[in-house]
């Protein structure tokens, strides 16, 4: 289970460590990456401890427009009775 529920808007991006970042109870700091919510990932994890956190977020912010190509829908099958 998540030990809290946080928002992106919430959370640093720290340069460094090229994660975002929240502080963990612990005192060290949970992380993701941009890559890590590219891919559609939620969970932020500290490096120290065992908690984690679910960042809460629009995927759709961090696409990579410029690899996004317009192709029609493929036609899917449709079984006739």
């Amino acid at each position: 289970m998540s030990y809290d529920d946080v928002e992106i808007e919430d959370m640093e991006w720290n340069d460094e460590l090229q994660s975002f970042t929240y502080p963990c109870p612990c005192g060290d700091l949970f992380q993701i990456t941009k890559e890590d919510l590219r891919i559609g990932e939620e969970i932020a994890r500290c490096p120290s401890c065992s908690l984690y956190i679910t960042v809460i977020y629009n995927m759709e912010d961090f696409q990579d427009k410029s690899n996004k190509k317009l192709e029609p829908p493929k036609p899917q099958p449709v079984a006739v009775a």
